[in-house]
């Protein structure tokens, strides 16, 4: 299969690390926000629930699966593969993990605190579900930012000898 130009290589790079920044900075920046805003009213609850759910949709969403697909194209497309080098081997497991929890675990608890007009009436400061929805997303949202940051960490270092 033809592979990319240098050109194009440093074109794929350079997106791939917007995206992975994309998916970073906006799983920080609801860390942040989860743990510097305390809502002592329901439009305060409505409003970090719709803020959180809109960096989710439009920041995290779009980084994470853009990763994803402009590693399929350094796999497919260049030298490097998908399981030439342990570390791109990790880096694809870890990748893959992430998106899986984030998709079946922090989605649909972002998702589950914005509720309906009709359901409005359930931003209350009693709602046990809204806080526990917010604070699992604190927990696993900092584990997802060590665990981006390893893979930072793995693509600069890359560590480990090429598999035979």
């Amino acid at each position: 299969m033809k592979k990319l130009s240098g050109n194009g290589i440093k074109i794929l790079k350079i997106l791939h690390l917007i995206f992975a920044s994309m998916w970073l900075i906006g799983g920080v920046c609801m860390i942040l926000l989860l743990t510097t805003i305390t809502p002592q009213e329901s439009h305060e609850m409505y409003m970090l629930a719709v803020i959180l759910k809109q960096i989710d949709d439009w920041i995290i969403v779009p980084g994470a699966m853009s990763c994803l697909v402009t590693g399929i194209v350094y796999g497919v497309w260049t030298n490097w593969g998908f399981f030439k080098h342990r570390w791109i081997t990790v880096k694809w497991v870890m990748t893959v993990t992430m998106i899986l929890m984030g998709t079946f675990l922090m989605g649909p608890w972002v998702n589950d605190n914005v509720y309906t007009v009709d359901d409005i009436s359930n931003y209350t400061m009693d709602n046990s579900v809204f806080f526990s929805n917010n604070h699992k997303t604190v927990v696993l949202g900092s584990v997802q930012a060590v665990l981006l940051l390893v893979v930072v960490i793995l693509s600069v270092l890359k560590p480990w000898k090429t598999k035979k």
